[in-house]
């Protein structure tokens, strides 16, 4: 979008809508921004934010492709950093690994991995969002997850220092990961992959592509599934037995094509987004008793 080329990076600005940084094209803007174009220009940034009293307490969101979040209509009272774009570097660490900056797209990471002969990471490429997102929350697709090929992390904290972490100092679960500590973001990755043949896996690549993008809306402005499979059921398919494909809040709209999909159709706002959701969990909840849980993050 236009707004995006228009940017000044490197610079902390004011009010800048976030609707033009999610995949659903919706949200206020933050109170302050910052779009780096380095990891040192971030560094110094943060130091910077130490001795500048208004965003010494500030809340301070880390937001890659904004492919799992919600930013509310009335935007957010916070300093939001930017890393599509930032920090999206990918080398060879060894036979087996790749060294990721968090900023890099995970369909970008099982690319350059199949082009390398590293196998193993070709889900990946099913997750519609950055590295440091897919870290954030176990990110998966097509029965992979993100942690079990971690060997490596760096982070980043308030004060702009880098500390590397090995995977085993994080717990995770299904849509989910424990270890970050309060006022630290994810800025690189180290995966552990398996030698073989990179030609078989970019064609698995293309076909699971082919598969998602006939299951899928995946054209349309949406987060990605907005609820997690509950235990031994799907989501998409209780909320589809209830009928709800098609159904409505404003512009938003249960995806026809993927019942576990809401879409922006024109102009929805967040709150419209949120009055779905919540229909969608009590219906469920009185039909099965189950409580569908989202994986979409309300910022």
């Amino acid at each position: 979008m236009s707004v995006k080329r228009e940017l000044a990076r490197d610079t902390c600005l004011s009010d800048i809508p976030l609707a033009p940084f999610t995949y659903w094209q919706i949200g206020g803007p933050a109170k302050r921004f910052f779009w780096p174009t380095s990891l040192p220009a971030l560094q110094q940034f943060l130091r910077d934010s130490q001795h500048a009293p208004a965003l010494q307490t500030s809340k301070i969101i880390f937001l890659g492709l904004g492919s799992n979040v919600l930013v509310p209509d009335e935007g957010l009272d916070a300093t939001v950093v930017i890393t599509q774009g930032a920090f999206s570097d990918m080398g060879i660490v060894n036979q087996t690994q790749v060294c990721v900056g968090a900023g890099a797209s995970c369909a970008q990471v099982a690319r350059f991995a199949a082009k390398n002969n590293l196998v193993k990471g070709e889900f990946l490429a099913g997750i519609p969002g950055t590295v440091g997102g897919a870290l954030f929350m176990n990110a998966g697709a097509f029965g992979g997850e993100t942690w079990p090929r971690v060997a490596s992390v760096k982070t980043i904290d308030r004060s702009g220092n880098i500390k590397t972490r090995h995977a085993d100092t994080f717990h995770y679960a299904y849509r989910h990961c424990e270890g970050l500590a309060q006022d630290e973001w994810f800025i690189e990755a180290t995966f552990q992959f398996t030698p073989g043949d990179g030609e078989q896996s970019l064609k698995d690549i293309r076909a699971l592509l082919d598969k998602r993008k006939e299951t899928q809306p995946t054209g349309e402005p949406s987060c990605g599934s907005v609820f997690r499979n509950p235990p031994g059921d799907y989501a998409a398919r209780l909320i589809e037995s209830l009928g709800l494909k098609g159904y409505r809040q404003g512009d938003a709209e249960v995806s026809p094509k993927h019942a576990n999909f809401i879409i922006n159709t024109d102009a929805a706002q967040a709150s419209y987004v949120k009055a779905l959701i919540e229909m969608i969990q009590t219906r469920v909840r009185t039909a099965y008793a189950i409580e569908l849980v989202r994986e979409v993050v309300y910022l």
